[in-house]
């Protein structure tokens, strides 16, 4: 090739190779085995250039090379870099990574539970981690170069995205920002505000998946191919396989029984037959059979996504049951080493109580589960093993999609819907992709696999679009904390806090939403000239006659809620009135029939405490069906008052959680009430009949010159188009007013309760700010007001662990039938007197127009894990501890070190001279043992 080059051009490549090779990236590629992707090496040349980068890539892409670069640049010019991930996992994950290339001096680790040579040039963290450092202004900071913040896309979870823009706005200028995001439909929107908040930016977008994604759906015996390339198809573009479409169609057509309607006879046994062996092509194999194809068809290891934790340990079980065996005896060797090794320092007992020898015998076998109820040692393990191809078959809730290196050559999706905490509904494209891009492990798969089971009713060509869209746009979260503001105003003052706030990706969003709205309201405005041209009439202002019109419908709807309105508080007063031990009658709702007064529960005083016990719109009496179940109901089951029908007494044995009380209480209410039958509810007068000024309006109407047109429901009905587009421009300009200026707007909403709190003075952060800025969380600001008002003084460790779990814990679900069990004595006081603390702090919360709806402000603390953190704390053994609270060992591990980290918190915040801060050190010595304590770094 050079022979071909005159002199020049010769000169002026050896001058490129030369110059190439002088660069800080050239040295760094010469640390891997393979040759950089072209994405890869635009991102490390912007990096090296001093741009600061946005790499948006499919997951197992390679993209933390860019994030390794950076880490390199540092080291070189002899400053500091730090690595930010989501997850702890993650850290202690990356930190092995970092250790292992660059030696333990250089790199340290910082997460809530660690803190490994915190002084080193390199140190991997949790995100969190450095938002408190940047707010107190650590010296750690000082020579900081790089930030790289992993799986930025996280920005968008509602409960910690805030964190990522915090730490982008606050960072220092001098800092270049390295963010790693999985690939978002709307990079370039995130990349121009990072130039805007950042500096110059470059946005680096690679849609190639490094490892082909092939796409199945497996029915029956068969593993068919989602798509189909055809030669005529347009553009070289897939089609969906016709032979799911033809399966889709004979599942959905009727079996034919009996006679056969074109002959008028008897269906011959050979056709009959012939029709059942070929829906009996269609059905979804179980999971030892999806894990046994896939091994004959050299598709393990495998992960297949089961959207409930109860789900994945029954598919181990299952797998177990049918002798299933992925591993040989060297292999079962090498696992029992690894596991034993791993788990040396949990104590026997312990782990006879976490299920160790059934989940031993699983791995043995290449067999586990993976989701956020197993101990973390126990998830670690898996993951190790999994990398290392001793576990061939993981069956995962959609957790592990976020981030954890474990990529497999397969992955299965057995259902495409799961709960959202709300309601079953269908996976996103988004989550698609997500969970998708595990399949595929790069420099060992030559292609990956995505295996979708048939389930009845499906839809390939749905399937299909699921399959090829690429819809996941990041979306901020980003909402201003009390903790926030007093840490802002300390640094910078109110209005320049305000103005840091402005900055935030979230009003960047809606500032831009703001310019499509108001290019609405010109169209509406030009169709509003349009409708009232059109209901122009010759007899009268027919615009005046719509008006009344509207107005007549407006009182009629008024006093139809009225009577609504009155109707439920009859309603409410009957419920006041009843007993336990009261026979009832729902009227309506899902548990509508016979039912058990157990408690008729008021919502005065807050006695329980129990997260979502009361409720602003009266009674909610927990009661027995007569189908055994025990449900709290609302004023919802109750449109027309109730009464007692007749009375039972309720055994002082009864357990609420027992089936067999609930069962043998049941029995007896049918027995006694079975019989009775409620009286009809007459339904009163309608107030619209007496009303004068609906009597008034309608005259009026009568009297109106349009009245009398003979085009006048036509007229009306423009009249009705033109106020439907009014009210929707006005609701359009409403909008406008309300994203203009919002951050900046609930952050004075939220400066003005910490001024009337005395946390706040103009611009100076009080004594009582100062401690608030010490505390982070989503109870930032009860836990203030605690400390303030004495609660906690008179507690020992135990019990203000206890008191302490309320500000962390958070039920997955809300559990209304039974309250809570709670440590007796001060414990159950102070538990109280936070409650009444909340419900001080909600009403002020109220009158500021701070809205929890919105993500801002206090939920009311939940008391579910006060009787296990008081147990654990006090010295109680795991196998009495988790037996009593009813929860996985993972949550309660997890639980424990959130409990821990509040406890610090409280300590670093206690008053000086307050018993508080020994005794939260003490605390975290109780629950910071056992199974919590055991980590896998440092």
């Amino acid at each position: 090739m050079t022979e071909d080059m005159s002199p020049a051009e010769r000169y002026a490549a050896a001058k490129l190779r030369a110059a190439d090779q002088a660069t800080a990236l050239a040295g760094f590629r010469e640390l891997y085995d393979f040759e950089l992707d072209p994405f890869q090496v635009d991102a490390c040349q912007a990096l090296e250039a001093g741009q600061g980068v946005l790499v948006a890539a499919p997951t197992g892409s390679g993209k933390t090379i860019v994030g390794e670069f950076a880490v390199h640049l540092a080291l070189e010019q002899g400053r500091k870099c730090f690595y930010t991930t989501p997850i702890k996992a993650l850290s202690n994950q990356k930190y092995q990574d970092l250790v292992k290339r660059y030696g333990a001096a250089k790199v340290g680790l910082l997460t809530g539970d660690n803190s490994v040579n915190s002084e080193a040039p390199v140190i991997v963290m949790t995100t969190e981690v450095l938002r408190n450092m940047l707010y107190a202004g650590s010296q750690s900071l000082i020579g900081l170069a790089y930030v790289v913040m992993d799986e930025v896309h996280y920005l968008s979870d509602r409960f910690r995205g805030a964190v990522w823009e915090e730490v982008i706005i606050h960072l220092p200028e001098s800092v270049t920002l390295v963010s790693l995001s999985a690939t978002v439909s709307n990079a370039e929107e995130f990349g121009d505000w990072l130039d805007t908040v950042r500096g110059d930016t470059a946005v680096i977008v690679s849609e190639h998946r490094p490892v082909p994604l092939w796409q199945h759906v497996l029915a029956g015996r068969r593993i068919y191919d989602l798509f189909e390339e055809r030669d005529g198809a347009k553009g070289g573009r897939r089609e969906v396989n016709p032979d799911l479409e033809r399966l889709a169609r004979m599942e959905n057509s009727r079996p034919t029984f009996g006679r056969d309607k074109r002959r008028g006879r008897t269906m011959r046994e050979a056709d009959r037959e012939r029709e059942r062996r070929q829906r009996a092509r269609i059905w979804t194999p179980s999971r030892p059979e999806v894990i046994d194809r896939l091994d004959n068809e050299g598709l393990l290891p495998a992960i297949t996504f089961i959207f409930s934790r109860a789900g994945c340990e029954a598919a181990v079980q299952q797998c177990l049951y049918s002798g299933l065996r992925l591993n040989d005896a060297e292999g079962r060797e090498r696992v029992r080493r690894i596991v034993e090794a791993r788990t040396a320092g949990i104590p026997d007992d312990d782990l006879h109580v976490l299920g160790y020898y059934e989940w031993l015998e699983g791995l043995e076998r290449g067999i586990a589960a993976h989701h956020a109820g197993m101990l973390p040692t126990f998830k670690e393990v898996v993951e190790e093993l999994f990398v290392k191809g001793l576990v061939k078959a993981v069956f995962a809730t959609e957790t592990l999609a976020l981030g954890i290196n474990m990529p497999a050559r397969s992955v299965v999706l057995e259902k495409l819907v799961k709960w959202n905490g709300e309601q079953h509904a269908d996976i996103t494209p988004g989550e698609y992709t997500q969970l998708t891009g595990r399949a595929g492990r790069r420099g060992i798969d030559i292609e990956g696999h995505a295996v979708v089971l048939w389930q009845r009713g499906m839809n390939p060509a749905a399937l299909a679009g699921l399959a090829g869209t690429r819809t996941y746009p990041l979306r901020s979260s980003f909402k201003p904390s009390y903790n926030m503001a007093v840490n802002l105003v300390s640094q910078f003052g109110r209005h320049r806090s305000r103005e840091l706030l402005e900055m935030s990706f979230a009003q960047f969003q809606a500032d831009k939403s703001v310019v499509g709205i108001s290019r609405q309201v010109q169209r509406n405005e030009e169709g509003l000239d349009g409708y009232r041209a059109s209901m122009t009439c010759h007899l009268g202002d027919f615009e005046e006659y719509s008006r009344l019109r509207r107005e007549l419908k407006d009182r009629e709807t008024e006093l139809a809620k009225q009577g609504a309105a009155q109707r439920r508080v009859a309603a409410a007063a009957a419920l006041e009135k009843l007993k336990p031990g009261d026979v009832i009658h729902v009227p309506t709702g899902k548990y509508a029939g016979l039912a058990l007064v157990l408690d008729p529960g008021m919502p005065s005083g807050r006695t329980n405490g129990h997260r979502g016990f009361e409720s602003q719109d009266g009674p909610r009496p927990l009661v027995l069906t007569a189908e055994r179940q025990v449900k709290r109901l609302g004023s919802i089951d109750f449109p027309v008052p109730v009464t007692a029908l007749d009375r039972m007494r309720i055994p002082k044995s009864f357990n609420a959680r027992s089936p067999q009380s609930r069962r043998d209480l049941a029995s007896a209410l049918r027995t006694k009430a079975g019989h009775l039958v409620p009286s009809r509810h007459r339904k009163p007068r309608s107030a619209a009949v007496d009303d004068r000024e609906i009597s008034r309006l309608r005259t009026a109407i009568r009297a109106h010159p349009c009245h009398g047109c003979d085009e006048r429901e036509d007229h009306a009905r423009w009249a009705e188009r033109y106020h439907r587009l009014k009210r929707d421009t006005r609701q359009l300009e409403r909008r406008i007013e309300g994203r203009t200026n919002t951050i900046a707007r609930t952050f004075d909403r939220i400066c003005a309760l910490l001024t009337e709190l005395d946390y706040l003075e103009g611009d100076e952060v009080t004594d009582e700010g100062r401690r608030l800025a010490r505390l982070y969380g989503e109870l930032d600001l009860l836990a203030s007001e605690c400390l303030r008002d004495g609660v906690w003084e008179d507690l020992g460790p135990a019990e203000l662990a206890a008191c302490a779990s309320a500000l962390v814990y958070e039920a997955r679900q809300a559990d209304d039938a039974v309250a809570p069990k709670l440590p007796a004595g001060k414990a159950r006081d102070a538990l109280g007197e936070m409650v009444r603390i909340w419900g001080r702090l909600d009403a002020l919360e109220e009158d500021h127009r701070i809205n929890q709806a919105e993500g801002v402000g206090q939920r009311e603390p939940d008391l579910g894990f006060a009787w296990a953190a008081y147990r654990w704390a006090a010295g109680f053994g795991l196998d009495e501890v988790l037996r009593e609270a009813e929860m996985p060992a993972g949550d309660f591990v997890r639980w424990c070190k959130q409990l821990v980290d509040i406890l610090g918190q409280i300590a670093a915040a206690a008053p000086a001279g307050s018993s508080v801060a020994k005794n939260a050190r003490r605390a975290m010595d109780g629950v910071l043992r056992g199974v919590v304590a055991y980590s896998s770094v440092g």
